[in-house]
C-alpha cells in the first residue's frame, strides 16, 4: 500500500485499558490492528491505480473490438463478392437450359 491507514491507536488503547485489557495487551491489539487495516484496506492511491488500469484495459478493448468490426466488413464483402458471382452463373445456368429445351 502506498499511505497508511489513519487509525487513532491512543483511543483504542486507553478504551481497551478501560476495558479491563492491560496495557501491554491493549498496544499489541493496536498494533496488530493497524497492520491489519494497513495490508489490506485500499488507499484512494490504490483506487486511482486500478481506475486507471480499468481504462487502459477499455481502451485496448475498444481497440480489439474495432479491429474485429473491420474483420467482419471484410467477410460481409467477400461474401456478397461470392453471392453475385454465384447468382450470375446460376443465372447463365438457367439461361442455358432454357435455350436447350
Amino acid at each position: 500500500m502506498s499511505e497508511a491507514i489513519a487509525f487513532d491507536t491512543h483511543r483504542f488503547v486507553k478504551r481497551l485499558t478501560d476495558c479491563g485489557f492491560t496495557e501491554q495487551q491493549a498496544e499489541t491489539l493496536a498494533d496488530e490492528h493497524v497492520a491489519l487495516l494497513n495490508a489490506n484496506l485500499a488507499t484512494k492511491a490504490d483506487v486511482a491505480r486500478i481506475e486507471a488500469g480499468m481504462e487502459t484495459l477499455r481502451q485496448e478493448t475498444r481497440a480489439d473490438i474495432a479491429k474485429v468490426e473491420a474483420r467482419i466488413e471484410t467477410a460481409k464483402s467477400d461474401l456478397m463478392k461470392w453471392l453475385i458471382g454465384l447468382l450470375i452463373a446460376q443465372g447463365g445456368l438457367i439461361v442455358a437450359l432454357v435455350k436447350l429445351l
